[in-house]
């Protein structure tokens, strides 16, 4: 596991305290998350809470960015409504963050102790999705030896 901290984006976690600030509202939206693309554009998005599970606010700016034509993220950080500050993401979307960008850079922490952290220490020792996936030179033909 890689202990060591990036710089943290400062504007990206504005972003999304600006988002949880005035657009949560209610129980349907609680949380807000602020991705950063590699050109630099900033995408936000706000959690759909659905008592069957709706998306997180990380998933839901991975969709917005895929819409925006933002595919490449290199950071991302979510913020909770009534000012709760940076909350570090839950594990299914730390598991999904590591799949789609393995080299992301994920905020967490509070007050001047913010850190941004590759997405991998955040799930050490994962299941990592693409490993099952063999390649047509690797899998070979139903009965070769």
């Amino acid at each position: 596991m890689t202990t060591q901290a990036e710089q943290v984006d400062h504007e990206l976690v504005q972003a999304a305290a600006g988002i949880a600030r005035t657009r949560c509202r209610g129980d349907n939206h609680t949380m807000a998350a602020a991705a950063r693309a590699q050109d630099g554009r900033i995408v936000t998005a706000v959690n759909a809470y659905h008592f069957t599970g709706g998306p997180c606010a990380e998933l839901v700016v991975l969709g917005a960015a895929a819409a925006q034509g933002a595919y490449d993220l290199v950071a991302i950080v979510a913020v909770g409504d009534r000012d709760r500050g940076v909350v570090p993401p839950c594990g299914r979307c730390r598991q999904v963050l590591l799949d789609y960008f393995p080299d992301l850079k994920v905020i967490v922490g509070s007050g001047d102790r913010l850190r941004a952290v590759p997405v991998a220490d955040l799930l050490p020792e994962t299941y990592v999705w693409a490993d099952h996936q063999l390649t047509a030179d690797l899998a070979g033909s139903p009965g070769e030896s």
